[in-house]
């Protein structure tokens, strides 16, 4: 496929049409145009109106899966990617910028996963994997003075086996 170019825009000389971005990052044409609903990314229009993306929209929507992968919601997204220059396409030293916020939340994430695997062994709550001896049961549950449901596993306690779990 032939790409066009865009001839007021020298720093993004080559387009892509929208097979070739979807060639080149996996993602679905819906998803692009979803994305360019959300102004995650965005297209030229060639006369006839078909979507032509600057070569370097391959990097925003890497960024993209990337970022909603790790949990950042499309509007966290978009704050984002309205940091990169729009004149031009991004450099390394943008995007380094640009992800180092994601060191923190990944390590979050990898915090929550740990917990989760953890309590695979466990029950979700206290971890006495005893029905006889759960919150309903055993008012002295340490656990539940922290609120309802999965306590260790949202990691408001530490999972630990001296938790008070006998019924007096």
């Amino acid at each position: 496929m032939e790409n066009a170019q865009a001839p007021d825009n020298p720093q993004w000389v080559t387009l892509l049409t929208v097979g070739e971005l979807v060639a080149r990052t996996g993602v679905a044409t819906s998803a692009l145009r979803f994305y360019e609903e959300r102004e995650l990314i965005f297209a030229e229009r060639t006369t006839a109106g078909h979507r032509r993306y600057p070569r370097g929209m391959t990097r925003r929507v890497a960024f993209i899966v990337f970022a909603q992968r790790i949990g950042l919601t499309l509007e966290e997204i978009r704050v984002e990617l309205a940091k990169l220059p729009s004149n031009r396409a991004p450099s390394g030293e943008d995007w380094s910028q640009l992800s180092a916020m994601w060191t923190e939340r990944i390590a979050a994430r990898i915090e929550e996963l740990e917990r989760l695997k953890r309590g695979l062994t466990d029950c979700i709550g206290c971890g006495c994997l005893s029905l006889e001896r759960c919150h309903v049961l055993n008012p002295r549950d340490r656990a539940v003075t922290s609120g309802p449901g999965p306590r260790f596993w949202l990691g408001d306690l530490e999972a630990s086996h001296d938790v008070d779990v006998t019924a007096e």
